[in-house]
Parts: C-alpha cells; structure tokens; sequence
C-alpha cells in the first residue's frame, strides 16, 4: 500500500487551514461560497424570528417552543432526506431546497410587513424551514466526497467548519445590529437575497446524480442506512460519542441566568459568542488535522475536553474565566467535529452517504436540542452554575467509559482502516477510468 500523507509543512503553514480542496476544486469552491453566503444569511433569521416572536407575545415559553416544533421535522425530514439524496441527483436537492428556504424567509419578510403580524405562521415557517434544512443536508453532507479528492477530504472537511464558524460569530453580530437599528424585515430581506445569491452559485456546479445501485427513497432504505451504521461501530461511536458531549454538556440555555448569579449581564453576548469563537480559532489554525490519522483517538479526545472545559466554566467565579473556557470548550467541539466528518468521508460507500449523513444530522441536531431541556432542569432542581459543571463532568464520565466500550473507534486508523482503503482504491480505479 502507497503512502498518501501530506508532504510535512513547518512555521506558519503547518497550522493555517490547508486550501488544497479550495485550489484544486472549482465545484467545491462555489459551494464554499454558497454555504457561507447562506449560512450568514440564516443567521439573520435565526436572531430575528425569535425577537419577533418575544415582541408580540412578551412570552419566553413561546419563544422556547419553536424548539420544540422544530425538533419532529429535524428527526423524521432528516431520515428521509438521507435516503433522498441517495436517489436523487444532489445537486437539484440542494437547490430546491434552496429555494424553498428563500421562500420562506419572504414570507417571513411579508408577515413582518404586516399592521399586525399574526404569531401562528411563525411556528409554521420554522416547522417548514427544519424539514428543508433536514431534507438538504444530507445531500449537501454527501457530496463533498464527490467533488474533493480523497486526500483532501480532511482539509476540506476542516474549511466547511470555518466556512460555519464565520457564519455562526459573524450572523449573530450582524443581525443584532440589523434588528436594532434597521428593522426585523431588514433582516428577513436580507436573508432573501442570500438565498438568492447561494442559488445562483449552486446550479453552476456540476450535476451529482445517484449512482446506478442507488435504492429509492424508502424505509427499507433508511433501514438498510441504519443497518450499515450500527455494523460499523467505529462509526456508531462518532454518533454515540457526540450525543454524549451535547446532550450532558450543553450549556447555552442557562447562559442568561449564568451571566445574573456571576452579576455580569453585559457579558451575556460574549458568553454566547465564546463557544463558536473558540470553533472559529481552531478552523482558522486547522493545517495539523491533514497530518493525523488516529481519527477516532482525537474524537474521543476532544469530547472529553469539551466537558472538561464546560465543567470549569460552571465552576469558576469569574466572568472572564467563564468566557475563556467557553471559548476552549467551541474549540474542542470544533476538533472532534473535523476527525467525525473525516472519519464519515473517508469509509462510507457513495451509494449510503446520503442515509448515513441523515443519521449523522440526528446526532448533533437532537444532542444540543435535548441538552437544553437537561441543563435548564438541572439549574431550576440544583442551581445553574452547578447544572454546568455537573454536566460537564458528566459528559467527561460518560466519554472516558464509551472510549472503554468502542475499542475499534479507539483503533480506527485511516491508513489502515479496511473501509477507508477500499474507498480510496475505488476512488484512485475511478478516476484511472475516467483518465482512460
């Protein structure tokens, strides 16, 4: 077996993110920028529709229930839309999904137009707008492999997390001073044209149709998904492991009773801003993960430092030693997501990606969903700043002891792993044919 490792790098290069996927991949650029163009666009809404929501119920309960309306179509959308982008050509997928969400948010820009707003399409648009979120991601998941070599799977893996990143610190930012200063259909508006941008960039790609043994859309098919991820248990841990740190250790639902007992209500938006600041540093300085192989060591790894820090956090006193372990907890989550989206890209068979990345959206949709209704029950039973380091240390537990029941996520290897090497022969056999 040859050896594909990067060539080493040392000084600056070896710690800035690797842009080989972005040089050598035109497809894979235009859905970069679509990505990030739409990202910060959602980004907008997701700030403003809550606020709206807030002005004209006054209600913090009817603000947390589009949590819970969004949470079904999260579940049964994204089973399905696994199996749909297995069967159907990606591209197209992703587009009219695309378009969909662009809908919505003009109707979202109509009704806040409106005398008198009504509250009930609200709770219907963001129903709708989780259902197409669930339906594109796993297409969209399931087509970076196709349009990136499989070296570079890593390193592209690792600028879709910045890619999010900048969406997640700079959307939020922008968006309070949209709302504030200019208006909640300023913002729902400006979502519009982002879409409307992002469409335009995904139709020029290259069409991604199923392959030939594609199965339909079905639930012998999301069966047959879910059979391949439960035999692969290295796989599974990925899953296991991430519902763990999110659903033991997800700290943002109490963060504004937090920044009240430590007495520091001005720093309520850098607590918020922490966790994707620290996801945000670690993208930026992402060259190293090219150059490591043990996968399923770093998985486990990272989690366990995510509670670790998330533990300290509700531990300490001071607001800006809160904020510096938030920010190293993001940047944990961060690792741990770049090694699972690797160790998915690098194993899973074309014809299944589709179905698997459904299951993957499960795993760190419903964690940090349900990790809010834990951590606020804790806090109201036992106290907040005890809801978090417990939680915290919880997660630490519960990951040491699934590190102990996966050995073979433990083991897992991308120069040996036998999955990961049929898939990079099948891939270099592919294009020798395609050179031919």
């Amino acid at each position: 077996m040859t050896d594909d490792s990067p060539a080493p790098v040392s000084g600056l290069r070896a710690v800035l993110p690797d842009l080989a996927p972005w040089k050598a991949s035109r497809d894979f650029r235009r859905l970069w920028v679509s990505g990030l163009i739409s990202n910060f666009g959602s980004f907008l809404t997701f700030v403003a529709l809550p606020v709206q929501l807030k002005e004209l119920t006054g209600s913090a309960a009817a603000v947390g229930a589009l949590g819970a309306v969004e949470l079904v179509p999260l579940i049964v959308f994204g089973l399905y839309g696994g199996a749909l982008a297995d069967a159907l050509d990606k591209r197209r997928l992703i587009v009219w999904t695309e378009v969909g969400q662009g809908l919505l948010s003009a109707a979202l820009l109509a009704g806040a137009l409106l005398p008198y707003p009504a509250v009930w399409p609200l709770y219907v648009i963001a129903a709708l707008c989780a259902a197409l979120t669930s339906v594109q991601r796993p297409a969209l998941d399931s087509l970076w492999p196709r349009i990136v070599a499989h070296e570079h799977l890593t390193a592209a893996t690792a600028l879709n997390s910045l890619r999010w990143t900048v969406g997640g610190v700079a959307g939020p930012a922008a968006a309070g001073v949209v709302v504030a200063y200019a208006g909640l259909s300023w913002a729902y508006a400006a979502d519009v044209v982002t879409f409307a941008v992002s469409v335009v960039l995904v139709v020029r790609i290259a069409a991604q149709p199923a392959t030939h043994e594609a199965a339909k859309p079905s639930l012998r098919a999301i069966a047959e998904g879910a059979r391949y991820a439960w035999g692969r248990k290295e796989l599974l841990g990925t899953y296991v492991v991430d519902l763990a740190a999110m659903f033991l250790a997800m700290p943002l639902a109490v963060l504004p009773f937090l920044a009240d007992e430590l007495d520091a209500r001005w720093a309520l938006g850098l607590m918020y801003a922490a966790v994707p600041l620290g996801s945000l540093l670690v993208s930026l300085t992402s060259g190293w993960t090219s150059r490591v192989h043990r996968h399923g060591r770093m998985v486990v790894l990272a989690a366990l430092l995510w509670g670790l820090a998330v533990a300290a956090a509700g531990a300490v006193g001071n607001v800006w030693l809160v904020l510096l372990f938030l920010t190293v907890a993001g940047g944990c989550d961060m690792v741990s997501g770049v090694f699972r989206g690797a160790m998915w890209n690098q194993t899973i068979p074309d014809a299944l990606r589709g179905r698997l990345a459904g299951i993957e959206l499960l795993s760190y949709s419903a964690g940090p969903q349900l990790g809010q209704v834990r951590s606020g029950g804790f806090a109201a039973w036992w106290g907040v700043r005890a809801s978090v380091w417990s939680g915290g240390l919880l997660c630490a537990g519960a990951v040491g002891l699934l590190a102990l029941c996966l050995p073979g996520l433990m083991r897992y290897d991308a120069r040996t792993n036998e999955h990961a090497v049929r898939l990079r022969e099948d891939r270099a056999a592919a294009a020798v044919r395609a050179a031919a």
